[in-house]
């Protein structure tokens, strides 16, 4: 059983990096200015990878203005293709300008490409779009609609407020020109925080790292000595399962209470722009949390102080959350409500995840088995955990080759388990 276990934590070793990404989801943005007299005019935010994906570009993820002048006419007509705007008044012309801009963000850049509504000067109640770009490369695409400004709705100091939200199976929407969309944008940002938690592998891993050992508890005596006078070793296999639920559950419910608190203190405190870390920092902390919650397993680093963990690198992964607020650019008097909606949904995301996993534990934790997946699925965790710290650390692709086989094989050797 043993080898067997060694056997498939090795081919999960090698498959998960490859299949399984831990950034976050691919976004596009149409933000619309609501003008009285003017109409309405707006623009594309584009993320430079989608146009490396469709394109077949080879775009830093920083480019320069010029980088980009090649290709703006097919990439215009490509957004036209996939852009529909329509009202009560009959479809709009959408005419694209020539006038397009770079902004960075935490993870590559934006590019914002501008547009106006032909004969959009009597202003309907609301506008349907039709939007279809990217979902055919990338099913997880997230769209996003936004006012940055609207008469209308009395929105007149650029407030970025989101207003829809497009995936794959909801390309059609109606936009409400009249109502300010607060709840809708509410609502818009609680599924934002559900999704990036549920893409987001290294905030799972991390979650499950710390919630492997809820339905177990240590011997007592967790030191063995093999021969007379020997060196006490530490017993990596000394587990026995709780014998009621309640333990698990309060285990469950301090840990998680202390990663909520941590996580939503430094979201607050990076998103109203009061504390502010290197995203590589940040990143490579994250990866590197979910190895170190994993080894605690093995030999408690903090003993009888799980929640420590989960509070002190719950603080790193806010700031990791903090990075998607920033990418999504929402600003002005909306930002609590957006802090709000995603720390919700975040934690809505959470609680799923809790719910499929947790319920399984509980039931298999009497098997003698378990001590032993608890330990192996540990080891599994650490090293996709160093796998992920180099790679976002040094800012390099590793390749599955045979070095890489063979850092897996010290690990488990290290820890014992080979």
């Amino acid at each position: 059983m043993k080898k067997l276990l060694l056997k498939l934590s090795f081919i999960l070793l090698f498959l998960l990096p490859v299949f399984v990404s831990a950034h976050q989801p691919n976004q596009s943005f149409i933000y619309f200015r609501v003008y009285e007299e003017a109409g309405i005019e707006g623009r594309f935010d584009v993320h430079v990878r989608e146009l490396n994906a469709i394109f077949n570009l080879n775009l830093s993820e920083y480019p320069r203005e010029q980088d980009i002048a090649p290709h703006l006419e097919r990439i215009h007509k490509y957004l036209l293709e996939k852009t529909k705007i329509s009202s009560v008044y009959g479809d709009y012309k959408i005419i694209m300008l020539d006038k397009y801009v770079m902004m960075p963000v935490v993870e590559g850049s934006f590019v914002q490409f501008f547009f106006t509504l032909e004969d959009s000067e009597k202003l309907p109640d609301e506008l349907e779009i039709t939007y279809t770009a990217f979902f055919d490369q990338d099913p997880r695409h997230v769209m996003y609609v936004a006012f940055e400004y609207n008469w209308k709705a009395g929105l007149i100091n650029n407030e970025m407020l989101l207003a829809l939200n497009y995936t794959k199976d909801s390309t059609t929407q109606k936009l409400s020109l009249t109502d300010t969309s607060i709840w809708k944008g509410f609502v818009a940002m609680i599924k934002q925080g559900v999704w990036h938690i549920w893409i987001g592998f290294d905030h799972i891993l991390f979650l499950l790292a710390l919630i492997l050992p809820s339905v177990v508890r240590r011997k007592k005596s967790a030191e063995v000595t093999d021969d007379i006078g020997a060196k006490p070793k530490f017993n990596i296999w000394g587990w026995e399962p709780v014998q009621k639920f309640r333990p698990a559950f309060i285990y469950i419910l301090k840990v998680v209470t202390f990663f909520t608190i941590a996580h939503t203190i430094t979201l607050s405190l990076a998103s109203l722009n009061i504390v502010s870390l290197p995203s590589r920092v940040v990143e490579s902390i994250i990866a590197l949390s979910i190895g170190l919650a994993a080894y605690h397993n093995i030999k408690p680093i903090f003993k009888g102080k799980d929640w420590l963990i989960a509070f002190v690198f719950g603080l790193f992964h806010g700031f990791g959350f903090a990075s998607v607020l920033a990418d999504l650019g929402v600003k002005g008097e909306f930002l609590t409500l957006t802090l709000l909606g995603f720390n919700v949904g975040v934690e809505l995301g959470q609680i799923a995840i809790i719910a499929l996993i947790f319920p399984v534990l509980y039931f298999i934790r009497k098997l003698k088995l378990y001590p032993k997946f608890l330990v192996f699925l540990s080891a599994l965790l650490i090293v996709i955990s160093l796998y992920w710290f180099v790679e976002r650390a040094f800012d390099i692709d590793m390749v599955l080759d045979e070095k890489i086989m063979r850092f897996g094989g010290d690990i488990l050797r290290a820890l014992g388990l080979r």
